[in-house]
Parts: C-alpha cells; structure tokens; sequence
C-alpha cells in the first residue's frame, strides 16, 4: 500500500489525503459504471491509501453513495474522510429507460431544495444510503448562476441563506458534521457566499486548473486569508487534460483545444504525460487540501496514481510561464509527490 500525504481541511481537526477520490463517475450517468465495478474502484483507491471520498446524492441517483458504503463499511471508520452533498432530494422515478437501465441509475429523480427541512433531510437520507453513522464534510451542492441561470440564482441564494446555511450550522455544531462547505462549478457564487457564511472548504470542479488559473485573482488569496481549504475537482477539465475532446462536460470549443495542445506540446518537449502536470499542478497552492480525480476504472484509477508520482522538471513550469500559459503568480510543484511507505 502507498500512502499519500495528508492535509488539514481548513481550520477543522480533519486531514485529507492531497490525493482523493471523486465519485462523480460511480454514477454512471456519463459512461456506465455497474455497481460491482464501482465498488472495485473504492476498494482499489483504499488499498492505495487514499483516505479522502467524495461523493453525492445526485451521482447515479443514490447509486454513487450506496457503493461507497458498501465498499468501505467494513474498514475502520476513522481511518477515512468522507464528504457528501446537500440541495438536492431523491423522488422516486419508477419508469426508467432503457438508457437509464444501461446506465445503472437507481430509479430516483432529483429535486433541488435548499431550505432548512430539505438540508436536513438530505443529510438523514445520506446516511441511510451510505449506510454509516457518520459523514464528516457537508457541501451545499450546485448553487450558482450556472446551475440555476441569472434570473433563478438569487432565489436559491436566498434559501441558502435564510434556511439552509442554519442547518449546515445547527449539524456543524452538534457535532454530526466536522466541515460544511459548497461544492460547484464556478467561483463567483463561492465570493458571494464568503459573504454570508463561516465556510470551511470549498470544492472547485474545472476551475484552478493547468488550463484555467482565474481563482488566483480573487477566490484562492481570500479562502488563504479566511482559513477555507479548496478540494480541487474536475483537474482533468473533465477530460481535455486527459486526452479527450471534452471540457465543461460538452465538446471543447475551438480555443480551449488551441490552449491545450500548446500546453500538450510544452509537457511533451519534456517527455512529461499532460495528465500528470495537470493532476500534480493544483496541489502547489497553499489554500488546496487535496484534488480528487473521478475516474471510470479500476485502470484509470491506477493511471491517476502514476500521473501524482510522475517526475516532472522544474523546466516544465518555466516554459510553461515563459509561454504565458500559466498565471504569473501561479505556484507551481517542486517535485514530484513521493509516496510514503504506509499511512494509517
């Protein structure tokens, strides 16, 4: 087993393992991941001594949190961290498609509820899916104007605010979570919400990337000066970065595939995988705690490991700012992550 370094989530006692798991694919709603292979997958990431899991009641309609239950119920709980999501709640959908059969999705629909009642809810159902005692990091899940539009965004604020945050506080200080935090797309509704709450991490999906830096503006210098940890999703910008034409969970426009083949062509002058600069470039910033790749395979799980501990030259990072493809105030890796001998 190799272990991986842990860090401290915030201002909380938590530590996270800088290499985590994301469970976004265990739901099988983009490729199909049955139920078995799915398990395999956390039970491979344990082995590895990953100790960080993320996952969600939206992924695969329960089906994500289920597997991860039942893989790791059995392994000493405190051992591992484990974050889940609130502002969605699961109705019963007994009609599913053939595609959705394929998909392996459980038959639920999901309504987006932010209220006090509906946190709360959520977070039972969680725990019954999970079936486990214990989550210890709560995400307010997709809020924003990218998930709601403009006009709808200040509504769901509005709920968050007046409702929902009281609950993540009421959980957080009986002790029934350790971190509340959000977890989305975008970084402006995360400035927005600094404004109102007392956050302890946030989960960034595809934006601070090797192929997008904008947060360093703003977001990153203000979660460093509050003390909220950033959990780095979606570093292979949902697969560009990874080989694959996709980026924002759509086709890569024109320019986006321009901007990563420079990039590409800078990793391959020093014979470097772009997977690997990309999954190792985010952990340089002081506010990450950790980043956690989804992948679709037990092989692809495996692949991301290599990519962490791949050597990269300090001359990568140089050309790549030299190229003006890096922010000039982007900290970049001083080595490669060397894996420890064992973790708790």
């Amino acid at each position: 087993m190799t272990g991986f370094e842990k860090r401290p989530l915030g201002r909380t006692a938590l530590e996270v393992t800088a290499l985590g798991l994301g469970c976004a694919t265990l739901g099988g709603s983009r490729v199909p991941v049955s139920r078995a292979e799915a398990e395999a997958i956390v039970r491979a990431a344990w082995a590895s001594g990953v100790r960080y899991v993320d996952t969600a009641p939206f992924y695969g309609f329960g089906q994500a949190e289920r597997c991860v239950g039942d893989a790791l119920r059995e392994v000493p709980r405190d051992e591992w961290v484990l974050s889940t999501k609130v502002g969605r709640l699961l109705r019963p959908h007994a009609n599913l498609t053939a595609t959705e059969r394929q998909q392996h999705l459980m038959p639920f629909g999901a309504v987006f509820d932010y209220s006090y009642d509906a946190i709360m809810r959520s977070f039972e159902d969680s725990l019954q899916r999970l079936g486990l005692g214990r989550i210890d990091i709560l995400y307010v899940h997709d809020i924003g104007a990218m998930q709601h539009g403009r006009e709808g965004h200040p509504a769901i604020m509005s709920a968050l605010r007046d409702g929902g945050y009281r609950a993540l506080e009421e959980l957080r200080r009986c002790g029934d979570v350790q971190a509340i935090g959000i977890g989305v797309n975008e970084r402006e509704v995360l400035l927005e919400a600094m404004e109102c709450g007392a956050w302890d991490a946030f989960l960034l999906a595809g934006r601070y990337t090797l192929l997008e830096q904008a947060p360093l503006d703003d977001l990153l210098p203000k979660c460093l000066s509050s003390g909220i940890s950033i959990v780095v999703g979606g570093s292979l910008n949902s697969g560009i970065l990874a080989g694959r034409d996709t980026w924002n969970y759509k086709a890569a426009p024109p320019e986006i595939v321009a901007r990563v083949d420079r990039i590409k062509a800078v990793c391959d002058s020093h014979r470097v995988p772009l997977a690997a600069a990309a999954l190792q470039f985010p952990l340089a910033h002081p506010a990450v705690a950790a980043v956690i790749p989804g992948p679709r395979s037990v092989a692809e799980f495996a692949a991301n490991v290599k990519f962490l501990q791949y050597p990269i030259p300090p001359a990568l990072w140089s050309d790549l700012r030299d190229a003006k493809l890096l922010h000039p105030h982007a900290p970049t890796p001083a080595g490669f992550l060397e894996p420890r001998p064992d973790s708790p």
